[in-house]
């Protein structure tokens, strides 16, 4: 992983960006790195979180925040907010939806009993796809060996599992953020994610992030990530000095200035 000063590109147009840990610190959304989306915004430069959070706080950050759409829920649905109208895409109908509640159910049951210390994360109402399990972003820190368990768990019922700074996420279904930033591109600006590359960052943190450390030429990661790399086979192509909101503040100031 190089260091962020060497990358030189000045063509950037469109940041794509994870938000927990990346644009936050401390589970908190510091002002630096929310005026850098209010930069990025005024200078005609199209940001798009591309989040394990839920349906429904993309919602509200589509509607409120400096952002021309947001994908969630890792990679289910994309929501955007133009001349006071939600647009909303979906990977699956709603009997699909329902039909893979049921078992993400039996999932959660299952990981409750078996995993003691974890949690659903607080925002589970929130969600229509996936079934978040929490490990350190309400509840104390689980070690490596329950998360892995988490993991299997989902595993063994055909779920995709996915682990973030702070959640484990399940579902049914092999989407993740990647694909749907590709179908994202082509239905919003009609763009290929392959042929515009030179145009085009990424900035994550975490395991979950790896199908785009891996498909960005220009792939970014906050400090923080190092506490994951060891796991990762597909490595950000660069790498910030500071960890979360800090770290996405400074490496947009390099890109800006």
């Amino acid at each position: 992983m190089d260091n962020f000063k060497n990358f030189e590109n000045k063509k950037i147009k469109f940041v794509f960006t994870d938000i927990d840990d990346t644009l936050t610190e401390h589970g908190r959304l510091p002002s630096n790195s929310y005026d850098s989306l209010w930069k990025l915004y005024d200078l005609g430069i199209h940001v798009i979180p591309i989040t394990g959070r839920p349906a429904g706080w993309c919602e509200m950050i589509a509607r409120m925040w400096p952002v021309s759409g947001i994908i969630g829920e890792n990679g289910a649905l994309y929501f955007t907010y133009k001349d006071k109208q939600m647009k909303r895409h979906f990977v699956y109908d709603n009997q699909t939806i329902e039909d893979n509640r049921k078992k993400l159910n039996i999932i959660k049951e299952q990981v409750l009993k078996e995993v003691p210390g974890c949690a659903i994360a607080s925002d589970q109402f929130c969600r229509l796809f996936d079934l978040a399990v929490d490990f350190c972003e309400d509840v104390p820190a689980l070690e490596k060996s329950a998360v892995n368990k988490i993991v299997q768990i989902f595993k063994t019922h055909g779920a995709t599992a996915k682990v973030s700074s702070i959640h484990v996420n399940g579902w049914f279904g092999d989407y993740d953020k990647l694909s749907m930033c590709k179908i994202f591109l082509q239905k919003e600006f009609q763009m290929d994610l392959e042929t515009a590359q030179s145009e085009m960052i990424f900035v994550g943190d975490s395991p979950n992030d790896e199908p785009m450390f891996g498909y960005f030429n220009n792939s970014f990661a906050v400090f923080n990530i190092k506490e994951f790399v060891n796991q990762l086979e597909q490595k950000p192509k660069y790498i910030t000095d500071k960890t979360g909101g800090s770290g996405f503040t400074e490496l947009i100031d390099h890109i800006l200035k």
